[in-house]
């Protein structure tokens, strides 16, 4: 439903046929916001068009793209609404501001073994808490794109936390996705899940493994850039 009313708003550009919206939803210009910022060379290459009729669809997107100055009382109030969830050490909570970021994407990065995968454990448990205890009251969504999904540490986590293992566990969905095509429909999956989910947390492990395996050697870097832009662009 979201990729079609995204198709709609551009087929209202000049010269964007329906095979033409479909490759640039596709490698992430899905608004007319995104397409008003390109460059025409850019989005004639993608789209497989000349670059005047580019030059015709950017202006068009343009002129349809709402811009709109908030003030710093709105973004505020805004910002009041994000929520944030305890990692388990204080040290850490305090160099992030109080905790990870709701409505945001955070990159745990570091060498194998670092813990990053533990890190993400923690937050499925974590998220689960009462919120004067770090926590949310939600539950959590685990894309594993390494194989690295083990319950039974997270059962662990709980018994720590002196939490229900097995309540933790049933409010923890989990995929194991195996090539970036099925990462990419995964998070799309998304936008039927979350409205009808209490969802407050989704990790992705890893979110750059499967694009580096599958995109080799210079040729392929921009398009598993693209590919890859576009992925973030739908989990935010």
């Amino acid at each position: 439903m979201a990729k079609k009313k995204e198709e709609n708003e551009l087929l209202q550009l000049p010269g964007i046929g329906e095979a033409t919206a479909e490759k640039l939803i596709q490698n992430g210009f899905d608004t007319v916001e995104k397409i008003a910022i390109a460059s025409p060379f850019e989005l004639a290459e993608i789209a497989e068009i000349s670059v005047d009729v580019a030059k015709r669809a950017i202006e068009a997107a343009k002129k349809m793209s709402p811009t709109y100055f908030e003030t710093a009382q709105q973004v505020y109030e805004r910002r009041k609404q994000i929520g944030r969830i305890t990692t388990g050490s204080k040290e850490l909570d305090n160099l992030i501001g109080g905790g990870i970021e709701t409505q945001a994407i955070t990159e745990a990065y570091g060498r194998f073994g670092s813990g990053k995968t533990q890190l993400g454990f923690q937050l499925c448990v974590n998220v689960q808490l009462p919120v004067d205890k770090g926590g949310l009251e939600g539950s959590a969504i685990f894309i594993d794109t390494e194989a690295t999904f083990r319950p039974e540490r997270i059962e662990q986590m709980a018994k720590a936390k002196g939490l229900d293992p097995s309540k933790v566990l049933s409010n923890i969905k989990t995929l194991r996705v195996t090539s970036t095509s099925q990462q990419i429909l995964a998070v799309e999956k998304l936008e039927e899940i979350l409205p009808n989910e209490n969802i407050k947390l989704i990790v992705v492990d890893s979110l750059t493994s499967l694009f580096r395996a599958e995109y080799i050697g210079r040729g392929a870097l921009g398009e598993r850039q693209q590919k890859l832009n576009s992925h973030v662009h739908k989990l935010q």
